[in-house]
């Protein structure tokens, strides 16, 4: 909803009543991601595009409907013989559309500005929205259990960078279409070594936007990490001094060579990021501690070092290895136990749990 939400905008402005429809769901070929919309205006103006022009006629015609009726509508365009000249997607995809009125002019106002936040948005006939972001969720759906466990399953969305539908655990016939307007959170690996690939391979699976950083032109290559959104050669306490980081990014130093990563950790034990690990054994981690205070670092900045990294599943492979650091900064991230869940009490989703006795 972003690129049109500046037009959307204008229309609440001068109170011009609108429909819109989001993609909520792909399958095949399709030429929109989920979270491409149209909006048609009372007037017959129309901005966006949910499918570069396969089905844009047929959805016009449901927000027309839409605007008549304040029905929300829920439609699926795929290819088939017999329409596929029609209103299919003649690519060979399938999208599902849901079209309703207007959201709340906060909701655009705020997607207009450029706010990271996350938009969801139930699949039913009330067409309920709830924004989510740093500040709280603005909406409401009439019910506490499910705008407790939409807002929690939005902002972990929000967190990741990833929009698409998901269940309302606490009522399972409800869906709910989460679009996050957020870039993903970012992945920095310090150390071109085979850990790092199956390292990078995994925070591409969970959503994080990765970087494999090294000084030594000849390991750190494009070939080697194929995963990896950008592989840099650059010495890594400079890369990540010059770097944007936030409270969502996760630092880990694979190095375990003093040259690289005392430097490094220097730099990194006093940003303002959500993770910093460091592998090597705890002999290499003692002296990695004794060099860090030599440069500087207090005791409460080496508190925040996770070192040796990783929880202990007994890993062995480049693969397991990797498994137990995402499963550290992850439990960090959710504020989990890291206890087997037959080993624990209580829901498993705390979400719900907070739900009932609020």
């Amino acid at each position: 909803m972003r690129d049109i939400a500046s037009s959307l905008a204008t229309w609440n402005s001068i109170g011009m009543p609108y429909a819109i429809a989001t993609v909520v769901s792909v399958s095949g070929s399709a030429p929109r991601l989920p979270g491409a919309a149209m909006a048609v205006a009372a007037d017959g103006e129309a901005v966006g595009s949910v499918s570069g022009g396969c089905v844009e006629g047929a959805v016009y015609e449901l927000c027309r409907d839409v605007l008549a009726t304040g029905v929300p509508v829920r439609e699926s365009f795929g290819y088939s013989d017999d329409d596929a000249f029609a209103v299919g997607l003649t690519c060979g995809g399938v999208i599902e559309v849901f079209v309703s009125s207007a959201p709340p002019a906060s909701v655009v106002d705020a997607v207009a500005t450029g706010a990271d936040v996350a938009v969801a948005q139930l699949l039913d006939a009330t067409g309920a929205v709830l924004m989510v972001g740093a500040h709280g969720t603005t909406g409401t759906t009439g019910f506490a259990d499910v705008d407790a466990v939409v807002s929690s399953e939005a902002l972990a969305m929000l967190d990741s960078g990833s929009s698409g539908i998901r269940s309302v655990r606490c009522r399972p016939d409800v869906e709910v279409f989460v679009q996050s307007h957020a870039t993903p959170p970012r992945l920095l690996i310090f150390g071109a070594i085979d850990y790092a690939g199956a390292l990078a391979r995994l925070g591409k699976f969970l959503g994080y936007r990765v970087t494999v950083c090294d000084a030594r032109p000849v390991f750190a290559t494009e070939a080697r990490f194929p995963d990896a959104d950008e592989v840099v050669v650059e010495w890594p306490h400079s890369y990540l001094a010059r770097t944007q980081v936030d409270s969502r990014t996760v630092v880990c130093v694979l190095t375990h060579d003093a040259k690289f990563d005392v430097p490094l950790l220097d730099v990194a034990l006093r940003l303002p990021v959500a993770f910093v690990g460091a592998m090597g054994s705890r002999r290499t981690h003692l002296d990695r501690l004794s060099r860090l205070r030599d440069v500087g670092l207090t005791d409460c900045e080496l508190s925040r070092l996770r070192s040796p990294i990783g929880l202990d599943l007994g890993a062995r492979t480049p693969e397991e290895t990797a498994l137990s650091i995402a499963a550290e900064f992850t439990a960090l991230r959710r504020d989990g136990s890291c206890l087997p869940l037959v080993q624990s009490t209580g829901p498993i989703h705390r979400d719900i749990e907070a739900a009932r006795v609020s």
